[in-house]
């Protein structure tokens, strides 16, 4: 009787293995590789048309740029030398940027937001929106509004980014805390509102250039 019942639960478990590439097949993807040079996603060369899941993460080396489709006619970017891991909340892909340079262009249609030490980034009231975020150190981060406004939610407290500015974010620090090193890993409090200070860098649109990335940003999926 005992041989019996081992023998019926390794039928259950080699049962169980089995269904988990169905599963996994069964995965919707958050989006595709539109264009890869010196990146990867989680730790394996990124190449034109691989598929993204919520939970991949992806980098880029000194020189490399990674720009994803998301969702319907969303892009998201990484710069050289930057890292993120995209996540889903829904129907919204939810990136998180782990250092240096990240930028999306979004349609009127809400699909991406992006966070950063200092809060969520996304689209104002749901309009199109092209915007690039800079990670200085742990404690400092630049936001620029190219095309459209965004949205810096601090858990609940909404700074609006005009389009045509830029402004650099400081994060104050408790005084009694340990002040962070250049070298200090970035990092994410929940549930809990930062201090936040913001400085204007740029005045009106026109003293905003729009880098090349965007007019690649623009093209059609189609045309990677």
């Amino acid at each position: 009787m005992r041989s019996f019942a081992r023998s019926c639960l390794g039928i259950l478990l080699a049962a169980s293995l089995l269904d988990l590439p169905a599963r996994a097949a069964g995965e919707k993807p958050l989006g595709v590789v539109l264009q890869a040079a010196h990146a990867r996603l989680d730790n394996t060369a990124a190449t034109l048309g691989t598929t993204v899941y919520a939970g991949d993460s992806f980098d880029t080396d000194g020189g490399g740029t990674l720009r994803l489709k998301i969702g319907t006619t969303t892009q998201f970017y990484l710069a050289a030398s930057s890292a993120a891991t995209v996540d889903r909340t829904g129907d919204l892909a939810h990136v998180t940027l782990i250092r240096g340079t990240g930028g999306f262009s979004s349609t009127a249609v809400r699909e991406i937001e992006v966070e950063t030490p200092a809060g969520i980034i996304r689209g104002a009231d749901g309009q199109a929106a092209y915007g690039q975020v800079i990670i200085v150190g742990p404690t400092e981060l630049v936001v620029s509004a190219y095309r459209g406004s965004l949205i810096l939610d601090n858990d609940g407290e909404i700074h609006t980014i005009a389009e045509g500015k830029a402004y650099r974010v400081e994060i104050e620090q408790d005084p009694q805390a340990q002040p962070p090193s250049s070298d200090s890993p970035v990092v994410y409090p929940r549930k809990r509102r930062r201090r936040l200070a913001l400085v204007l860098i740029f005045l009106g649109a026109s003293a905003l250039s729009i880098p090349p990335i965007w007019a690649e940003l623009t093209e059609s999926p189609s045309k990677p």
